[in-house]
């Protein structure tokens, strides 16, 4: 089936370098507004029997989750032979579970809304929570950052490095780089008063006169990044950077950053920066996506992307 790459509006400065590395152009589509501001996407090109690859990540604001429903079901109703998410950064998905009364699972009906809308396929990279790949009654490639900071690792110098989670529930995810690089593993175990406001964090571990990383799937606010950093740092650390796949970076999030004792943030470009900031460093996303959509459509293995050494 003939390959057609299209994007979303706000997605579009990825997309175009996903395309660039898989070597096609992207396909036309235009996005039309009433002047209540309701969207009409509009696919300016043949999808009849093409396998066709929708590129857009969820984030704020909700119009971007709507916009690529829409594209979806246009493509579906245009006759598309098969219809693939690519969804970079997928939002909602830190309300995975029921951990209080009368709240939503969100991911789980942003699933359903994407299978009735007429998505065959997911792909997708860090998942807040892995459990989310069981919400899909489709396929669900779930690509891994592992690839990218893997070799942004071996460019560092790691002789005194260690690795840290800033919470409890991220140590699984930081333990794979401490094995990875045969190095020691820290915890910061962290007591919130509300959302997005922590009271304090306990470090659990040795970090004196450490290089230290610390690993996570997101950054929002910045709180908890900011406070696991002065803590490490008060702990005896030598310096404290931190790898965080999805930049939201919300409210004080930029100021938060530049008065903290973090080094560096190290992100990729899932989610498009607000504005320029010195302590942040983009690495890209897109040569592994190409890759993704080509093994996808060439039914080659998704397995090969991962990082297992």
């Amino acid at each position: 089936m003939l390959v057609k790459l299209l994007s979303g509006t706000n997605s579009k400065y990825l997309a175009e370098k996903i395309a660039d590395h898989y070597g096609e152009e992207l396909g036309k589509c235009k996005l039309n507004k009433f002047s209540d501001g309701e969207m009409q996407p509009v696919i300016d090109e043949s999808v009849r029997g093409s396998y066709v690859f929708f590129i857009q990540s969820t984030f704020a604001p909700a119009d971007n989750l709507l916009e690529l429903l829409l594209m979806i079901d246009g493509a579906k109703r245009a006759s598309a032979g098969y219809i693939t998410a690519v969804i970079p950064y997928f939002g909602y998905a830190r309300q995975d579970r029921k951990d209080k009364p009368r709240v939503p699972i969100s991911s789980k009906l942003i699933a359903n809304m994407l299978v009735a809308a007429g998505a065959d396929r997911l792909v997708t990279m860090d998942l807040h929570a892995d459990q989310i790949q069981g919400f899909f009654d489709i396929p669900v490639d779930h690509l891994q950052s592992d690839a990218i900071y893997k070799q942004y690792l071996k460019g560092q110098d790691l002789t005194n490095a260690i690795f840290a989670s800033p919470d409890v529930g991220g140590v699984k995810r930081a333990r794979k780089y401490a094995h990875l690089f045969n190095k020691a593993l820290v915890i910061c175990d962290k007591e919130r008063e509300v959302a997005n406001k922590v009271k304090k964090i306990i470090v659990i571990g040795d970090v004196e006169g450490k290089d230290v990383y610390l690993i996570d799937d997101l950054v929002d606010t910045a709180g908890t990044l900011c406070k696991a950093a002065e803590a490490l740092i008060d702990k005896g650390a030598k310096s404290v950077k931190a790898l965080c796949t999805h930049p939201v970076l919300s409210g004080n999030a930029y100021e938060n950053l530049a008065n903290s004792k973090l080094e560096k943030l190290i992100v990729t470009d899932t989610i498009p920066l607000k504005q320029k900031s010195d302590k942040i460093e983009v690495l890209s996303c897109a040569k592994l996506f190409s890759r993704a959509i080509r093994n996808t459509h060439e039914f080659k293995s998704i397995a090969a992307l991962f990082v297992n050494d």
